[in-house]
């Protein structure tokens, strides 16, 4: 293996179609992580754009479960590049997360995007195999990049990957235990609106429908009285009573289906319409609230020009499925949904790992109003004090959300104007905030304007 740098010559990226020109190198290809049944994962890996020998080593992965980092974090929300309106070129993301750190997006588990095995039984999966099969990716990747074996690591991730940046950590931790020899160097996680407990997040959906106006008191005062979300299941809700059945259904039939319900205040982006206009090679961004609601066509469009892939050394055993942000074959275990993530946070804090807790505003998916309660239960089990009582944090002299922090380890932040995907509807706060977390400092709680 040819390298420079410590970097493998074989996946460097040269530049990317309609690429702008940039100062930092891009890294993508594959890591094996069972040879035997044929599995393997690919990563797209960023440079910090200055200093980078001197910059952390963040690993960002999307959730779904099923769902690509390479088309979620890497090409809609941190990574240097969004797709253009026309589908076939890229634009500058001048808000990129690699202004901070070193970036690695990994299409996870084996069947998400050009992630792929050989043996179709490996689509049958679920969390451990998932967490395990990222560990495995990890220590052949360091070996392909041998330089970031001492540099920090921070996990960070959104939604699902609740489940996922956790349980990988766990492993580690486990790793880091027993191993006479390399150690990983955890310095912090960072999930934004994450799944973390079935029981707390599924009502606080409707709860977040009710106080924003968008159901009526009657729906939301029946749901509140008729469902217990004790036994919920993820995907399946027929463990919860007829009556409270009804209610649910009749409160996603008023929300309806020209709500975005990962960003309700962002309008709607129509399918039929975006494709027509980029088979025509029109620029089809549609802007709501300074954000292309449209991207994610855009983004299937660029990804599976054969162009695109042979630049990012991707699909390299002809894939008989186009890339899709989501995998279509995945069969993953529902019932890992209902796993409680908190025990897993408080063996990570017990280590002194930072955990930080985001959520974007406008989430009623996974809203905040569920993860606020988590996190504040997982203090108290933890028997942690408040290092930090409840304020609102400043950026660019206006409040970018609200902080608290309990025993100086654990910090929940909300992102003022935020959907699900925080990065990609308020980038300038998200970044923000991944500078702070990553260099160990808290939120701004003083507005500059005043001092």
């Amino acid at each position: 293996m040819r390298s420079v740098n410590g970097h493998p010559m074989e996946d460097l990226v040269v530049s990317l179609p309609g690429q702008p020109k940039v100062d930092f190198r891009q890294f993508s290809g594959y890591i094996d992580v069972n040879l035997k049944t044929g599995k393997s994962l690919f990563y797209y890996f960023v440079e910090a754009e200055g200093d980078a020998d001197k910059k952390p080593l963040t690993l960002w992965l999307n959730g779904g479960p099923g769902c690509s980092s390479m088309g979620g974090g890497a090409f809609t929300e941190l990574g240097p590049f969004f797709p253009r309106g026309d589908g076939r070129g890229l634009r500058r993301n001048p808000k990129s997360w690699n202004k901070a750190s070193n970036l690695l997006f990994v299409e996870s588990p084996a069947g998400v995007g050009w992630s792929y095995s050989n043996t179709t039984s490996d689509y049958i999966t679920g969390d451990a195999t998932t967490a395990s099969d990222m560990h495995l990716f990890l220590m052949g990747w360091y070996e392909k990049f041998p330089e970031f074996k001492t540099r920090d690591l921070f996990l960070t991730g959104e939604s699902y990957a609740g489940h996922y940046i956790p349980q990988l950590a766990n492993v580690l931790l486990d790793h880091n235990k027993y191993s006479t020899d390399f150690k990983f160097k955890i310095k912090g996680l960072a999930i934004g609106n994450p799944l973390l407990h079935l029981d707390r997040d599924i009502p606080a959906t409707y709860e977040f429908f009710w106080s924003h106006g968008m159901i009526s008191d009657e729906i939301g005062l029946k749901i509140m009285s008729e469902c217990n979300f004790d036994d919920y299941v993820l995907g399946s809700p027929h463990n919860v009573s007829d009556s409270c059945n009804q209610a649910i259904s009749k409160a996603n039939e008023i929300v309806g289906n020209y709500i975005d319900n990962y960003d309700v205040i962002l309008d709607v982006c129509y399918p039929s319409i975006v494709e027509q206009e980029l088979r025509l090679r029109k620029m089809a961004t549609k802007i709501s609230v300074g954000v292309d609601v449209c991207m994610s066509y855009e983004r299937r469009l660029y990804f599976n020009l054969p162009e695109v892939q042979h630049a990012l050394h991707a699909n390299r055993t002809g894939l008989h499925y186009n890339w899709t942000m989501c995998s279509n074959i995945l069969d993953y275990n529902d019932s890992d949904g209902n796993i409680n993530i908190l025990p897993i946070l408080k063996r990570i804090i017990q280590h002194h790992i930072p955990v930080w807790i985001f959520s974007g505003d406008q989430d009623s998916v996974v809203p905040l109003l569920g993860s606020r309660t988590l996190v504040r239960e997982l203090a108290q089990d933890l028997n942690f004090k408040i290092t930090l009582p409840y304020s609102a944090w400043y950026h660019k002299a206006q409040v970018g959300g609200w902080v608290t922090e309990y025993g100086n380890l654990l910090t929940f932040a909300t992102v003022r104007g935020a959907a699900h995907m925080v990065p990609y509807s308020q980038p300038s706060r998200a970044l923000h905030l991944f500078r702070s977390f990553v260099s160990g400092r808290r939120l701004p709680i003083t507005n500059s304007v005043e001092e």
